[in-house]
């Protein structure tokens, strides 16, 4: 009998993780969900029969434990991150900055590093690190975001480098305007009608699920298919500074 995939899903209480979760365990994986949010992912670990481990990916002993306890990995998901603030880097907090560096790069490497021996074990493993189209091109008012993402995008790459021969995957997707339910609200600090008139007028900005179809896709692909890379826009969106709204 073949031993179920596990997939481990970084910040997975809610929006892109939390719809990965969902989609990964339709999929057949043993889903391990992480995040600072004890309640909501032992709750969703309860409704899809998977694990839940409350991790701060900043904190690297916490992840060192979380590794050690954790068991076979097939799939790990890093998806922790997220966005504060929207000055120029002129105005820019730069405690806002190192904490965006933290969480979405140093907190990629912890885990990464952590569960490499383990997606190695399998024969078979696959690392998918969540970018963001941010990290493609820089805006306006993005200065912090659009660094740490540029670096998430720059050790997808160079980790792709380093594993060839080696029996694991990197996959990078980088989302461009997705609407979830805490991201642009985390940005602008709980004001919600500044979070709002982000997504103004576009009909149909990206959805938590459809990020996740292309998690799955990428993931379940034969094992010596690697997508490299992966954008991923609504049709609204041509660019990170050209969208189409109807007001």
């Amino acid at each position: 009998m073949t031993e179920q995939k596990v997939a481990v899903i970084t910040g997975a209480s809610s929006g892109i993780g939390a719809a990965t979760a969902r989609r990964l365990a339709a999929d057949g994986f043993e889903v391990v969900l992480t995040a600072r949010r004890t309640e909501r992912i032992e709750a969703l670990a309860k409704e899809l029969g998977g694990r839940a481990f409350t991790l701060d990916v900043t904190d690297r002993s916490a992840v060192d434990a979380f590794a050690a306890e954790v068991g076979r990995v097939d799939v790990l998901v890093n998806n922790a991150g997220g966005a504060v603030g929207a000055e120029t880097v002129e105005a820019g907090d730069p405690a806002d900055w190192r904490l965006m560096y933290e969480t979405n790069v140093l907190g990629t490497l912890h885990v990464t590093q952590a569960l490499l021996p383990a997606l190695r074990a399998t024969g078979d493993g696959t690392v998918l690190i969540m970018s963001s189209t941010a990290a493609l091109a820089a805006y306006e008012g993005g200065g912090g975001y659009v660094a740490a993402k540029a670096a998430v995008h720059t050790v997808a790459g160079t980790l792709r480098l380093e594993l060839c021969g080696e029996p694991i995957r990197v996959i990078e997707i980088a989302p461009g305007m997705v609407k979830t339910d805490g991201f642009a609200v985390t940005r602008f600090r709980g004001d919600e009608a500044k979070a709002a008139a982000v997504y103004a007028g576009v009909a149909e900005p990206l959805t938590a699920e459809d990020i996740a179809d292309t998690v799955s896709w990428a993931v379940t692909r034969p094992p010596h298919v690697n997508i490299d890379l992966l954008v991923v826009r609504p049709r609204a969106q041509a660019a990170n500074h050209k969208v189409h709204r109807v007001l």
